[in-house]
């Protein structure tokens, strides 16, 4: 399964938690593991609060710990070098259990694309092994 996005913003993060549910109901499944991933080197899957301070909060460090136009070798292909390092320490995936037909998240929990490099159109796979 995939789910299409649509990103308005260089650097954002986008909820879709709901949608990875949706396509969970679906499926069926009772019992096992949902896998999201990204196949796009600059955008991530991370997990955590939607809340807003905590999500600029995300943003700043990203941005403290890779700077745009610090002087990366490859800005002189892209000009995006920060977006690729940035996605590195994100990660491209994130596995969570599904148990009674529902994603096993924590009261907090969200499912989040981190974008890196947008606004693009983007392509998040979930792939859902029964238990």
């Amino acid at each position: 399964m995939q789910l299409k996005i649509k990103t308005s913003k260089r650097v954002e993060l986008v909820d879709i938690t709901s949608e990875v549910q949706e396509e969970v109901r679906k499926s069926e499944i009772s019992e096992g593991i949902c896998l999201i991933s990204t196949q796009h080197t600059t955008a991530g899957i991370i997990i955590n609060e939607n809340e807003t301070g905590l999500k600029e909060d995300i943003l700043d460090l990203l941005n403290k710990l890779v700077p745009a136009g610090a002087g990366y070798r490859h800005d002189r292909i892209d000009d995006n070098a920060d977006s690729h390092l940035r996605a590195i320490l994100l990660g491209a995936s994130e596995s969570l259990p599904v148990s009674e037909g529902k994603l096993k998240l924590g009261t907090w929990q969200r499912i989040f694309f981190a974008e890196m490099d947008g606004p693009r159109t983007r392509t998040v796979n979930i792939t859902l092994l029964r238990a």
